[in-house]
């Protein structure tokens, strides 16, 4: 007790009495907020999600521990207050409920971050919600720092003026981080894509789904099922493909026919490579080539490009394998003759 009423001078020393009246507060408390007001509270969510109100909902539910814990808290706090100073319980007390509710809101804000808060006619997010709901948690807790620590007397404008006088030491020590966040910013306002969109950048150095958009960096899973963060500065000062926004995908194929195959059968049998692709359900009519496009001392190339109307590579593999066996059949019925091979016989490049 002696060393005690260094730190609370006005600190008594208790009782078995007082103990046991403490330990049987705390008791009581524990239960009610175990068995009633947790029962209260998802109660209160299941009326609201029955009443269309879901917004609401999430909100109570996300409180949900913070209004438990603010309230346990209280009547740890009220027992103990049998042994403390009134004024530095009172104060305490105000701090715990100060910090929980700022710790409810808290918790919102990062539920949101994880989960679609708002959605447009497109069924997508605005990629600019989850930067302002991150800033908007950093705020917080900011605000619950100094508002719990006016409780105290804490000399606030010493601490603001220590900030101001080592603000500009620290920017430039963090003018890096600072890029990428405001890459970041350049990133959500361009808008060029959205979590779970298909992207690439140029030459394919990193290619691959958009799993998550923060401040710093984002983060895209690869094909190979690995996890890239990759700098938001980096990405807004480099050309980015949004493969996911594509409606057409090309497919482009050269065939190589021997020098000795007549003029009148490989003009006919280009024209029914066209007409089969013209026939084909998933290719797209309005933009067909098929024609001789190189002459080669051996060989002529013949090119073939078309687009067929998805974004699914699946699909475009088997339409561009349809489009190979037709090919062939055609040459067969034709008798033409292909080239020898060389090293680039068969080419293809698909966009």
């Amino acid at each position: 007790m002696d060393s005690l009423k260094l730190l609370l001078p006005n600190v008594t020393a208790p009782t078995w009495t007082d103990i046991l009246i403490a330990l049987a507060l705390c008791l009581i408390g524990w239960l009610f907020q175990h068995f009633v007001l947790k029962k209260i509270i998802t109660s209160s969510v299941a009326f609201l999600k029955k009443g269309q109100r879901s917004f609401q909902a999430t909100v109570l539910e996300q409180f949900n521990k913070a209004i438990r814990y603010a309230f346990m808290s209280a009547v740890i706090v009220l027992s103990l207050s049998l042994f403390l100073d009134v004024v530095a319980t009172k104060n305490f007390v105000l701090s715990i409920m100060v910090f929980f509710a700022f710790k409810g809101v808290y918790d919102v804000l990062h539920y949101y971050t994880k989960e679609p808060l708002f959605i447009n006619n497109d069924g997508e997010q605005n990629v600019l919600l989850p930067f302002f709901l991150r800033i908007g948690k950093v705020l917080i807790m900011i605000l619950a720092m100094f508002t719990i620590a006016s409780f105290w007397d804490f000399n606030l404008n010493g601490f603001l003026t220590g900030i101001g006088l080592t603000g500009v030491a620290i920017a430039f020590g963090i003018r890096d981080t600072l890029a990428h966040v405001f890459g970041g910013m350049s990133v959500a306002l361009d808008n060029p894509f959205q979590i779970g969109d298909w992207v690439t950048t140029e030459g394919q150095k990193i290619e691959g789904i958009i799993e998550d958009i923060n401040l710093r960096s984002t983060l895209i899973q690869t094909g190979d099922k690995g996890l890239v963060y990759v700098p938001n500065s980096y990405l807004v000062n480099r050309p980015l493909y949004n493969l996911t926004k594509r409606e057409k995908r090309k497919c482009e194929q050269f065939l190589y026919v021997a020098l000795e195959n007549e003029e009148e059968k490989l003009r006919s049998a280009l024209s029914m490579i066209h007409q089969q692709i013209y026939l084909h359900e998933d290719t797209e009519k309005d933009l067909i080539h098929v024609f001789i496009d190189d002459f080669r001392p051996a060989s002529y190339r013949i090119l073939v490009r078309f687009y067929v109307a998805t974004n699914d590579t699946g699909v475009l593999l088997n339409v561009r394998q349809d489009i190979l066996f037709a090919i062939r059949q055609i040459l067969i019925d034709h008798d033409i003759v292909l080239a020898e091979q060389t090293g680039d016989y068969w080419l293809h490049n698909e966009k």
